[in-house]
């Protein structure tokens, strides 16, 4: 039996990464890979604010689920203390007594290996497997091979590697300004954005890409159109472009769903659903939306409540959530009388344009014999 043997902080793991597993898997033929996220590193500290051992573990195991032949392990997270290579083996090696072990490294690491403790009975268990970063990496690696050959009688196994030009650091550096996600697998980039780790914000592709996958295609033109309405008045009002936009593509991404399946979330969520008439039905999705959008990509307070509100409005609205509402009312694909009016208003005064729209909305409402929801009348009462 074949194993290799990969370690490191993954922090965060990305297609580096997973491309090296696959390439090291196939060059060498291994039956297994375990994977060994570590938990106290000996070689370098983790960055300060870095997510814990236990979060890096998890991220670990979404980005090489896809590697059949991969096996994550916790073995260094458990340890108390450094985790220390020679132990890492120690277990493996109790684990498969006879498979011929190879550990995966990059070059740098590679050439310290003399360095680590107990290296001679480190290379005694395991061939170094070490994946280039270039043709000019080719020639280091010969000669320290050699070294290593003529000090402890190893054979060096050098990985022909398509190399992929992002580091886990500059990665850190980008997921704040919403880039990077092509270099990590979807469901990692779904658990960082959720989780908002490294100070990450979505990629408004990726976002989009999401918001839409949950919705009726026919309603895919309106978030669009919202999105694009709720930017344009965020630069007139002076609200935060980024949150108006979160929240204008994510404000419809329960309205698909049955009365019943939103009813369903609210109760995993743990609140609580009175007796509901149909209008009433109608209006969870913004409930849920809101829920959905601080649970699964993570968004603000402040965008969630936009959310929120943006169907039925309520008292001492944030200038948000006036701006995500007007944005759902007017955007560019709507058509009714008086929508002109409305628009025109909304850039000559918020507070106006806000009551001319909860004024027809419960006109509309009072003409199909539905009662007005008391959360806008209250928000029209409040604004007058």
């Amino acid at each position: 039996m074949k194993i290799g043997i990969y370690g490191g902080t993954f922090n965060p793991p990305h297609i580096g990464h997973i491309r090296s597993a696959k390439e090291a898997s196939e060059q060498l033929g291994l039956d297994y890979l375990i994977v060994v996220p570590a938990g106290t590193p000996p070689h370098k500290a983790v960055p300060p604010g870095a997510p814990t051992p236990e979060i890096r573990l998890i991220m670990a195991q979404k980005a090489f689920e896809e590697l059949n032949f991969a096996i994550v392990s916790d073995i260094e997270i458990r340890k108390d203390g450094k985790g220390y290579t020679i132990d890492t083996i120690g277990v493996i090696k109790a684990a498969y007594p006879d498979a011929q072990c190879y550990l995966l490294t990059g070059t740098d690491m590679f050439l310290t290996l003399q360095s680590w403790r107990y290296s001679e009975k480190l290379l005694r268990e395991v061939t170094p497997a070490v994946f280039p970063r270039g043709a000019g990496d080719l020639m280091v690696i010969s000669d320290h091979s050699k070294k290593l050959h003529d000090l402890y009688g190893v054979e060096t196994a050098i990985i022909a590697s398509a190399v992929v030009e992002i580091s886990s650091s500059e990665l850190r550096g980008m997921l704040p300004g919403r880039e990077g996600s092509r270099y990590i697998s979807d469901t990692t980039y779904a658990y960082i954005i959720r989780n908002r780790l490294y100070g990450a914000k979505p990629g408004w592709d990726w976002l989009r890409a999401k918001a839409h996958s949950m919705l009726d295609v026919s309603r895919a033109p309106h978030v669009d159109g919202c999105e694009k309405e709720a930017l344009r008045l965020a630069e007139r009002w002076g609200v935060d472009a980024d949150d108006a936009r979160e929240a204008a593509i994510l404000h419809d991404i329960t309205k698909k769903l049955s009365p019943e399946e939103n009813i369903s979330i609210l109760d995993s969520h743990g609140i609580p659903v009175g007796k509901l008439d149909k209008n009433e039905e109608k209006l969870l999705h913004a409930q849920t939306g809101a829920v959905l959008a601080r649970c699964e990509f993570g968004v603000s307070e402040e965008v969630a409540e936009a959310i929120r509100w943006h169907t039925t409005g309520k008292a001492r609205m944030t200038e948000l959530e006036k701006v995500i509402y007007l944005a759902d009312y007017i955007e560019p694909n709507r058509d009714f009388e008086g929508v002109d009016e409305l628009r025109e208003l909304a850039y000559l005064n918020l507070d106006k344009a806000l009551i001319m729209g909860l004024e027809m909305s419960i006109a509309d409402m009072n003409a199909r014999n539905i009662t007005p929801n008391r959360t806008t009348s209250d928000a029209l009462a409040y604004l007058c």
